[in-house]
Order: C-alpha cells, then sequence, then structure tokens
C-alpha cells in the first residue's frame, strides 16, 4: 500500500511542479491583453476567456499537489492541541467521512460533466467561441488527483497509526 501512496505522491508532485509553469502564458496572454487595451485601444475578443481557461487549468491541476503539501485552508485548533495518536485518528476518520465522499462526488460527476460536454462538442458562447470540453476534462482530472492524493494521506495516516503502535 505505501507503494501505491508513494506512487501518488509522485504523480501529484511531477503534475503540481509542471503545473507551476503555466503562470507564464498566463502572465502572458495577461500582458498582451492590458497592451491591447490600454495603449492601443484594441482589446481582443480572447484574452479574458483564455486568461479564465489557463487560471483554471492552473488552479484545477494544482489542487492535489496543494493537498500533498498542506496547503489548504485548515481549521486546526482542536487537532493541533491533541497527541499525535488522536490526531493521527481523526484525520483519518475525517478522511473517510468527509474528504473522500466529496472528493469523490466531485470526481464523478465532473467527469461526467466532461462527458456530456465532449458529447456534445460544447463550445463558448461567446464572441470567439473556443471549444470547452477540453477545459471540462481537465476539472475532472483535478479532482481524481486530488482524490488520489486523499487516498495518500488515508494510507500514509494508516501507517503512521501502526507505527507508533509498535
Amino acid at each position: 500500500m505505501l507503494k501505491i501512496a508513494r506512487a501518488i505522491d509522485a504523480l501529484n508532485e511531477r503534475t503540481g511542479v509542471l503545473v507551476s509553469y503555466l503562470a507564464l502564458p498566463l502572465v502572458g496572454v495577461v500582458t498582451y491583453e492590458v497592451i491591447m487595451r490600454y495603449i492601443f485601444d484594441r482589446p481582443t475578443s480572447w484574452g479574458f476567456e483564455l486568461t479564465t481557461f489557463i487560471y483554471g487549468a492552473h488552479y484545477m491541476l494544482g489542487l492535489a499537489y496543494a493537498h500533498k503539501h498542506d496547503g489548504h485552508v485548515a481549521i486546526d485548533v482542536f487537532e493541533t492541541k491533541l497527541p499525535r495518536k488522536p490526531r493521527t485518528i481523526l484525520r483519518i476518520i475525517t478522511n473517510l467521512v468527509i474528504f473522500l465522499p466529496v472528493v469523490g462526488l466531485f470526481a464523478v460527476y465532473s467527469a461526467q460533466y466532461a462527458i456530456t460536454s465532449w458529447s456534445q462538442w460544447e463550445r463558448s458562447s461567446t464572441a470567439w467561441g473556443p471549444p470547452i470540453y477540453p477545459w471540462k476534462t481537465i476539472m475532472a482530472i483535478g479532482f481524481l488527483l486530488l482524490l488520489l492524493q486523499g487516498i495518500s494521506k488515508l494510507i500514509h495516516d494508516f501507517r503512521s497509526l501502526r507505527d507508533s503502535e509498535v
């Protein structure tokens, strides 16, 4: 099981590092749009929407990386006061009862959302009108990676709990 957790961790680590480079085209598109809009008074029909797509991909594909590195907001007022073993048990329970079911549903429904979008060759309703099914697929992949990272954390917590009893 630990081998699976390490494989998930490695996948999300690589994905997170690669996705961080999406900030570069994002800055490029925003800079181009600002120059065209405010210097040449010629705004693009695609700049804002492409910015939204790139940032959305950056955000969704970075969720698992942030979870792996405990980068999400957490209300840990009670957890920090607990000793190590009860804290681990609490993390296992919340992971099993809240995190995995919720993120699992997000992964399933976002996959269905993407499949429906692909089946309709869905396009944006803006003047630019780009296809949006690839972006919905990215959302589903992001939730799947987050779900996998939750499973990895659960495996690590069970391992930690077992090691503390030895």
